[in-house]
Parts: C-alpha cells; sequence; structure tokens
C-alpha cells in the first residue's frame, strides 16, 4: 500500500480488525519509508459496477467506474450537523452499496443509485431526505422546497 505522506510503495500491516458493523475490514498501517503511520479500509466487492451517467440530450451516457466514496460524501453532506452517528452512515452507504451489487446487472444508471440514496435517506432522517433530494432533484426555487417538503410532511402523518 503507497503511503499517503511519503509516496513510499510498501508499508507493513500493524493492527487488522473487523469494523464496528462487520462490512470491511480497518488496518493500522505503518510506512517502511518515513514510519508515518496512516489507516486503511478493505472492502468486499462483489463485481466490477459501472456507472452510466446520463449525457446531453441524445447522447451517448458516459460510463464511470462505481465510487462508494461518492455516496459517502453525498449522505455525509445531506446528514451534516443532523446527529447522525458516523456507525449509522456507514450502515446506510454499506447497505445501498450491497443493493447495487446485488443488482445483477454490470451496468448502473446513475438514476438508480440516486434513488437507492432517496429511500435509505428517507428511512433514516426527513431533513437529510429534503437536502438531498433538493440537489438531485435540483430545485430551483423555494416552491420546490415547500411542494416536497409537503409531500415528506403527508407521508410522516400517514
Amino acid at each position: 500500500m503507497r503511503c499517503p505522506f511519503c509516496a513510499h510503495d510498501d508499508s507493513q500491516v500493524k493492527d487488522s480488525r473487523p469494523t464496528e458493523d462487520n462490512t470491511a475490514i480497518r488496518r493500522r498501517r505503518q510506512c517502511e519509508g518515513c514510519g508515518a503511520r496512516f489507516t486503511t479500509f478493505e472492502r468486499v466487492q462483489l463485481r466490477e459496477i459501472t456507472v452510466l451517467k446520463n449525457g446531453l440530450s441524445g447522447a451517448e451516457p458516459r460510463r464511470e467506474p462505481f465510487e462508494r466514496e461518492k455516496i459517502e460524501q453525498s449522505v455525509a453532506l445531506a446528514c451534516r450537523k443532523r446527529g447522525i452517528s458516523q456507525e449509522r452512515l456507514d450502515q446506510l452507504v454499506s447497505g445501498i452499496q450491497r443493493q447495487i451489487e446485488t443488482l445483477g446487472d454490470a451496468e448502473v444508471p446513475s438514476k438508480a443509485i440516486g434513488e437507492l440514496v432517496m429511500e435509505g435517506l428517507r428511512a433514516l432522517d426527513s431533513v437529510a431526505y429534503i437536502r438531498f433530494a433538493s440537489v438531485y432533484r435540483d430545485f430551483s426555487e423555494a416552491k420546490d422546497f415547500e411542494d416536497f417538503a409537503s409531500t415528506v410532511r403527508d407521508a410522516h402523518r400517514s
């Protein structure tokens, strides 16, 4: 594993243990070049997933490799200052990743991933759900927020 501090190619594993939700292995490493310590995570990847990004009207969709980190960043941003533990966020992202990997398709539309994130956030926190939806659905004015928030409020009353 390349050292993030000095870019030396070799590091030694000092400690390995499963994460709290048992979806990854946490490894503490020490660089053999500079001696710095850093942490890596090893996760199971069932298959290589390619994300199909919408092209401009009529254009061929772009293909990008699936990156868990993009979902982690989006979820973290939506849940910022909401008092949700990192463990719950990790469980949400791991669940979304498992759903994507078990779809059986090597190529998954970005829209399908966005909908899975929306479902997960709806169950986790209504404010985070609305925050994510405002970006994902490209709200352009206050009325968009009002309309969407009223559907969330009505769903919680039922």
